[in-house]
């Protein structure tokens, strides 16, 4: 799941205080699990920003509301006439979702309620794990299934560096070596021998370094040109 975090308050007023209509739209998918931007954070937020414009005596009509999520066309189609009408929206999904709604608002500003974090697990309940770097080349058959991209904190591919002690990072002993655990599931699962494998040259063409990335489903491609 994507992981996000409300940006700060003040942050979030000096964005907005130069707007009269102001809509703060939640989204209820991934960034609503981490209790950042979904419907019941929307109306927290649009409700701060009341309190807020009355005690700066400023005229702000404020507006919550929220979708399924921000990211896909068929859930903006009921409400994208009506968000238009604002001055601003607010949106509290990730980046994603303000990203995908600039591009079909029209010339209503869409501004960022949420600082988007990572790809991440929930190990247990209010906790949230950063497990992948979405690189595009993933390598989890190779590594016991944990990513070296995102959990070590150099990203190293060929093993633990020399700062590696007793199993911890020596970015902080609070941080779980990556290669550690790498080795440690390895031993685990009885396939330790592949790290031993060479491999070839790693292909980065698919991560953030060759423009915005795309993935094309095929069979939906077809259907959608048949139509």
């Amino acid at each position: 799941m994507i992981v996000g975090q409300q940006k700060k308050f003040d942050e979030i007023w000096e964005m907005v205080k130069g707007f009269r209509k102001v809509m703060v739209l939640g989204c209820n998918t991934c960034i609503a699990v981490c209790h950042a931007g979904g419907d019941k954070e929307a109306d927290a937020l649009a409700s701060m920003l009341k309190i807020k414009a009355a005690n700066e005596k400023v005229s702000m009509d404020v507006s919550h509301g929220a979708i399924q999520r921000q990211c896909e066309n068929e859930f903006f189609t009921p409400v994208l006439e009506d968000l238009a009408k604002y001055d601003l929206v607010l949106s509290i999904a990730c980046g994603v979702g303000v990203n995908f709604l600039s591009a079909r608002i029209g010339k209503t500003p869409v501004y960022p309620g949420v600082n988007t974090q990572f790809f991440g697990g929930v190990p247990k309940p209010g906790f949230f794990e950063e497990l992948c770097g979405g690189c595009g080349s993933c390598v989890l058959n190779l590594t016991g299934g944990i990513c070296p991209i995102a959990r070590c904190s150099k990203s190293l591919m060929n093993g633990p560096c020399g700062g590696t002690n007793k199993g911890k990072c020596e970015v902080s002993q609070d941080i779980d070596c990556a290669w550690f655990l790498i080795v440690e599931r390895m031993k685990q699962l009885g396939t330790l021998e592949k790290l031993f494998e060479v491999q070839p040259p790693r292909d980065w063409s698919g991560s953030f370094h060759g423009g915005p990335r795309r993935v094309v489903v095929e069979h939906l491609r077809d259907i959608e040109e048949k139509q």
